[in-house]
């Protein structure tokens, strides 16, 4: 039975497919289309020999790009690690601030509720005192008035503050 798998002679490329066929090791030399193979026989040796350095050259080069890759694989690993530790602690740390300024607000909101109850109750209580004051400016004036009247047409008339003035209501 034919196999179905390429050796190296059947294949026509100008790099290197031994990399591809690593595993398949073919059954004669490669033939260059001449028909004596006696002369050809000890080149074809030492070509062998110089196509087994090469690979085993490429297989040691493929091992070490292997193995960097996986080693450059686990620091990337490492670093994406520690970068989501990272985030996972500055998380937890916005969420510790963010409660201690949620209730910082609150307090705050709370206390500027008190002060403004204070205020409009200080606002209403100063309109309340100045109308008093004002009532008994009013009244003071009018007093004033009183007493100039009675002494100014008569000037023997006894002058009020001798008299005892009546009660102020307030």
């Amino acid at each position: 039975m034919l196999s179905t798998v390429p050796t190296m002679e059947s294949l026509e490329c100008d790099w290197d497919c031994s990399q591809l066929f690593s595993t398949i090791q073919s059954v004669g030399p490669a033939r260059s289309g001449s028909a004596s193979s006696e002369p050809n026989q000890t080149h074809s040796n030492s070509g062998l020999d110089e196509s087994n350095l090469k690979l085993s050259i490429i297989e040691e080069r493929k091992r070490r790009r292997m193995m960097s890759n996986r080693e450059s694989a686990r620091r990337s690993r490492m670093r994406k690690q520690k970068h989501l530790e990272n985030l996972r602690n500055l998380v937890n740390r916005l969420r510790i601030e963010n409660r201690e300024l949620t209730s910082r607000l609150r307090f705050l909101l709370y206390h500027c509720h008190r002060v403004r109850t204070d205020n409009d109750s200080l606002r209403s209580e100063y309109t309340v005192l100045r109308q008093k004051l004002s009532d008994i400016q009013q009244i003071l004036l009018f007093k004033q008035l009183q007493q100039f009247s009675f002494t100014w047409p008569y000037n023997n008339v006894p002058v009020m503050s001798e008299q005892t003035p009546p009660p102020l209501i307030i």
